[in-house]
Formats: C-alpha cells, structure tokens, sequence
C-alpha cells in the first residue's frame, strides 16, 4: 500500500503540518472533505489502530453539538459517525509502511517525520 495522509484541506493544523513534511517525501495526500474516505479505508485504519475509538475526534464541535460525550458510544458507533462526517476524524492520519499515526500531537508528529527520514 502507498503512503498516505488523510488531512483536511481548510484545517490550518492540517495545512502547517504538511508545510513541515520533507519535500521529497512520497506521500499520497487525501482530502477528506472533497474525497470522504470510505468503508474499507476506515476498516483498513481501525485494523492498524486497533479500534474505532482511537481515530475519532472528540474536538469536533459537532461532537458537543450532539452531545456525543453523555452517550456511550460503541466502535459501531464511532465507525458510523466518523464515516456520516470527515470532522469526527481525528487529524491528520498518516498511514506509512503499513503503520498508523494518528492525530497532531507533538509526539506523533516526531514520529512521523522520523519515519519519513527513512522512507
């Protein structure tokens, strides 16, 4: 499989984060806004991750719109609601050398960049 960044094109943390990528990278940029990713994708990312849960973004407004955080939510949960709306996708998601980073913490973005040194 290719190396991919799953990133929102108007999200200015998406967009600083991919400004510090090393130009020679090769990576497949997917905007999930204009290309929402699909079941597969989604199944592939939970099977790298582990779970449901961990890909899903509990900063999106609508998350507090729905009052997502009173409800307790299942993986089939999780899985539908980041598959109905690119927001509750926690960003950017790099899939590289079939392994998952995901989110824009200050760790993981170390790790990312490390492991673009190598690719």
């Amino acid at each position: 499989m290719t190396n991919k960044i799953y990133y929102l094109a108007s999200c200015d943390t998406c967009r600083k984060i991919i400004k510090s990528l090393p130009k020679s990278v090769d990576l497949v940029y997917h905007d999930i806004k204009q290309d929402p990713i699909t079941a597969s994708e989604l199944e592939y990312m939970q099977t790298l991750s582990g779970s449901y849960e961990a890909l899903f973004s509990r900063k999106a407004q609508l998350y507090k719109s729905l009052d997502l955080k009173n409800k307790s939510l299942t993986e089939e949960d999780y899985k539908k609601y980041i598959l109905e709306h690119y927001t509750f996708l926690s960003r950017p998601v790099f899939i590289i050398n079939n392994k998952i980073y995901i989110g824009n913490s200050q760790q993981n973005m170390l790790q990312v960049l490390k492991v673009l040194e190598n690719v």
